[in-house]
């Protein structure tokens, strides 16, 4: 075997393979020559070659999402390492474990005006769980080891990023055939998720609450029991709002919130407005949700994380830190079902919503509206489906979704930076086949995603390019404007056919209402890949369609 002969990067590589960090994308460089040839000499390594750094950390991102374990990105020096700052921001907030290995230069070379050298050490202070700033020398060693063992485990136990900084001086390519240091492996902690609390308070607050309202944000697929899931549908006293992202399925829980409370009334909403609200999961898309528990606040508001729990409505009273499961398997044998008809009159609310939404459904005009609905009807059972940010997602709420499918979206930050190179990275480390529905600025911003030999066969993306950010018609100001046009909207002309030519792509197109169903039906059933279909829309009606559908299903 070949090994670098840097005692720096042998320590460090090492250690990645004791701990089961053996997904490695490596961004080709000079400076982290050690690295490249520690990982990529090993057979037990999975590397991968992602030029563009911020891609590269989002493909990371998006293997980590599927493989629930950490994933190492590996960049030269200079402002190489700035790109992964998107993705660090990410996983920070979306609790995803990724190890930003950055090589550097030694610190005499700092500051004197050598090229691709910055400030590394702790850039990502604000958006990082821990930032290991190793030193160059063998006198080192052993806070090397401590440092790299600190970071590695951090990044296992707390499921987030970490920072190892690695300076290496030249020669940078000098090897050898013999392992020449073996580091000590720090074992990671196993987590420890037991209550330390008495729950007695919490328990005859919430059997003397006739209005409990559980709201649900991000959450892997199968993260709740079902027996739970079960009993939580039987009381008649709380009432379950999931998202899209929530993955948890249940006729009883209601998974469109803002089809649901849009059209309320301020008497509506004194009705919806709960004594007790419960949390769990990760961030919540619905700005409507969040401005109503804002206004209408809950008596207390509780949050189930292991973690960290955010004060999101203003109302916060306590942080149960433990699983979900094991908060429910403490917790609900000592409810009871209390006689209320807040669940009931709420379901039957969405009963009639659903109703004007399928009247609404066959009435609309050619529009995004018209082809998120088609998507969401002609979807295949058994699949992965990766969202980008801003109007994919939001549409995304308005519709049922098959429990057989496992969506996920980086909502850490909401950005539309990475979300396809996020999908690829996703769609690899995943056994199902993956479609990604993307907007047309979410897709050209990310387009360098597609500089990547490792997508899937059965790999699919859905474009839908209304020519610009048609988002920001939804929102309060002068439309129609050059300042609006092009600060806001970005109109543009571009389209994906030459792209995907590029990177070898079948391309189809859809541009009118007639051909949709039949073109979307026929890409969403193809075997072979990797495939996208652009589907253009109107660019100045969007905005009118989805205005207009909420006052319809009232």
């Amino acid at each position: 075997m070949i090994f670098s002969n840097n005692i720096l990067s042998q320590t460090l590589v090492q250690l990645c393979l004791d701990k089961g960090v053996n997904h490695i994308v490596i961004s080709p460089g000079s400076r982290n020559a050690p690295l490249t040839i520690g990982f990529g000499n090993h057979s037990e390594f999975k590397c991968f070659s992602i030029v563009d750094e911020r891609c590269a950390a989002f493909f990371a991102l998006g293997m980590a999402q599927q493989l629930k374990k950490p994933v190492a990105v590996v960049c030269t020096s200079g402002s190489a390492l700035l790109n992964y700052y998107p993705a660090v921001a990410e996983a920070f907030y979306s609790d995803i474990p990724l190890v930003i290995l950055a090589a550097d230069r030694p610190a005499d070379r700092i500051d004197i005006g050598d090229g691709q050298t910055i400030r590394q050490q702790n850039v990502f202070e604000n958006h990082i769980l821990y930032s290991a700033n190793c030193i160059e020398g063998e006198e080192f060693q052993i806070k090397n080891e401590t440092e790299i063992n600190i970071a590695l485990n951090t990044a296992i136990e707390l499921k987030g990023p970490v920072h190892i900084n690695l300076p290496f001086s030249e020669p940078l390519y000098n090897t050898t055939e013999t392992q020449l240091i073996w580091p000590q492996n720090v074992l990671a902690r196993k987590p420890n998720f037991s209550l330390d609390e008495s729950l007695n308070p919490f328990i005859k607050q919430w059997n003397d609450s006739k209005r409990k309202m559980i709201l649900v944000g991000v959450l892997d697929p199968n993260s709740v029991e079902q027996r739970f899931v079960q009993q939580l549908a039987k009381d008649k006293s709380v009432l379950v709002l999931t998202e899209t992202t929530s993955n948890l399925h249940n006729a009883h829980f209601i998974s469109a919130i803002d089809q649901l409370i849009t059209p309320l009334t301020t008497e509506d909403f004194k009705k919806l407005q709960p004594d007790i609200l419960l949390t769990f999961g990760g961030m919540v898309v619905s700005k409507r949700i969040k401005a109503f528990l804002r206004n209408y606040a809950p008596k207390a508001h509780w949050h189930v994380d292991a973690k960290k729990a955010y004060d999101t409505y203003f109302a916060l009273k306590h942080h149960f830190k433990t699983t979900i499961n094991n908060f429910f398997a403490e917790f609900l044998p000592n409810t009871i079902e209390v006689q209320s008809n807040y669940q009931t009159q709420w379901l039957k609310i969405r009963e009639h919503r659903l109703l004007r939404h399928r009247i609404y459904e066959s009435e609309i005009p050619y529009s995004d509206f018209m082809v998120f609905c088609e998507i969401f009807h002609l979807l295949p059972q058994n699949i992965q489906l990766q969202l980008s940010n801003s109007a994919t997602i939001r549409y995304a709420q308005l519709f049922n979704i098959s429990p057989s499918i496992s969506v996920f979206c980086n909502r850490g930050t909401s950005g539309i930076d990475g979300s396809t190179s996020t999908a690829i990275g996703a769609a690899l480390a995943s056994k199902l086949p993956t479609i990604f529905i993307t907007g047309d600025l979410s897709f050209f911003y990310d387009s360098n995603a597609l500089w990547n030999n490792y997508i899937p066969q059965d790999f699919k993306i859905i474009v839908i390019n209304n020519g610009g950010g048609g988002i920001f018609r939804i929102l309060p100001g002068e439309k129609n404007t050059e300042l609006f046009n092009t600060y806001f909207e970005t109109k543009h002309n571009l389209n994906a056919k030459q792209l995907s030519k590029m990177y070898n792509i079948k391309y189809e197109s859809v541009e009118k209402k007639d051909e949709l169903k039949v073109k979307l039906n026929a890409f969403l059933n193809k075997k072979e890949g990797p495939a996208l279909l652009e589907i253009f829309t109107p660019a100045t009606i969007n905005d009118n369609v989805l205005l207009d559908y909420f006052k319809f299903i009232l």
